[in-house]
């Protein structure tokens, strides 16, 4: 079975670096034959141009993990290059799970996700990444979670695997684990009870009164602590508040690194409470959270403020969520507080009623709150 999924990973691995080199070549020669040489020549000055403009995009760190994390990134990329994103390593369910526990491997899911996020041509390579088999040995898995597999296989690393998949898929900023240890949520309810793994800790967040990780001294990756000393935002969320963001500042170091970063600390409200995570916290309990942790405030929050379609808010309040919106009464407590609150259009309807966060809305506010920070700065 070992010799299948390497077998498997390594040779699409291979496939799809050709694949993307050979479809970013093909555009180069769509036109006809006596067009071909102009057509590569405005081509590549398009590409040029639009990277240079890129290039010049402010230094922003995201922090988090799961869909709201890729979903952030590929609306800021259409912004800047200059983008890390580090990403939770706790996930236990689903493909992921499975290879953390049968491999020893750092769960790939999150980071597969957030580099499809980045690449260039994410449509296509979504497609291939995230194809899942139905059935046999491998039904379940994501072909891209093999992919990262296979390579954390060849090179002996996943940080180092998790390096090449950046540069096969020429993404617009990178990806980082926030560790390359094998680390494993905890947490305490207030009645007392012991709950271990992401799983357990998402089915008992609101309950929570305490978290911690095991190993408890577990060191962040170099370039992690390095991203967020040179980071000019530094972007918490949206994501899952026990068990995408709150895991990065469990690491001691993860955490002092923003506390003595000068860049504006920005957390993105969740659309949604979720279902026993968050049910029943409102926005002033996530920040109470992440206040614990940080020993401050951040400097903004962006919330939404568009209503949630009345067909799409109904089906989530049956499943135990419920909107979170920001009262003024909160709003004023908040300012007195420091922070600025940011109000904004962040509602995405996505196939099949999914909700999430409108990527180029987003991305914009950020990207505005990111210059001027540094026109702040400069004057």
């Amino acid at each position: 079975m070992n010799g299948w999924f390497l077998l498997v990973g390594g040779f699409v691995a291979g496939a799809v670096a050709a694949y993307l080199a050979l479809k970013r070549r093909s555009f180069a020669t769509a036109s006809a034959p006596g067009d071909e040489r102009l057509f590569r020549k405005e081509r590549r000055v398009q590409q040029k141009a639009v990277e240079y403009r890129l290039s010049f995009g402010p230094e922003i760190v995201v922090v988090g993990g799961g869909t709201g994390l890729s979903t952030l990134l590929r609306g800021l990329k259409a912004f800047t290059r200059n983008l890390t994103a580090i990403v939770t390593v706790t996930d236990e369910g689903g493909s992921s799970g499975r290879l953390r526990e049968e491999w020893g491997v750092l769960p790939p899911g999150d980071i597969r996700n957030c580099l499809v996020a980045l690449a260039e041509d994410d449509n296509t390579v979504k497609r291939i990444f995230n194809f899942r088999f139905d059935r046999g040995e491998l039904k379940g898995h994501s072909l891209g979670n093999l992919i990262l597999l296979a390579i954390n296989e060849l090179v002996g690393d996943f940080y180092t695997a998790v390096k090449q998949l950046n540069r096969i898929l020429a993404t617009r900023g990178r990806v980082l684990p926030v560790t390359s240890e094998t680390v494993v949520l905890h947490g305490e309810t207030e009645e007392g009870d012991l709950v271990r793994g992401e799983i357990k800790i998402s089915e008992n967040g609101c309950r929570l009164k305490r978290i911690w990780l095991e190993p408890a001294n577990a060191k962040p990756i170099d370039d992690v602590v390095a991203a967020i000393s040179q980071a000019e935002l530094i972007v918490l969320g949206p994501g899952s508040l026990f068990t995408s963001i709150i895991p990065n500042l469990l690491i001691e170091d993860v955490t002092n690194a923003i506390k003595e970063s000068q860049a504006p600390k920005i957390y993105v409200a969740n659309l949604m409470t979720q279902s026993c995570e968050t049910e029943g916290m409102n926005i002033l309990a996530h920040l109470d959270w992440l206040t614990g942790l940080l020993g401050q405030l951040p400097d903004y929050l962006v919330v939404n403020q568009t209503p949630i379609p009345p067909d799409y808010l109904e089906r989530y309040i049956e499943q135990g969520a419920a909107p979170l919106y920001l009262s003024a009464e909160e709003e004023n407590y908040l300012c007195d507080q420091g922070t600025r609150v940011v109000f904004g259009d962040f509602v995405d309807v996505k196939e099949g009623g999914v909700l999430r966060h409108h990527a180029q809305n987003l991305a914009e506010t950020l990207t505005h709150l990111a210059r001027g920070a540094a026109s702040t700065v400069q004057d």
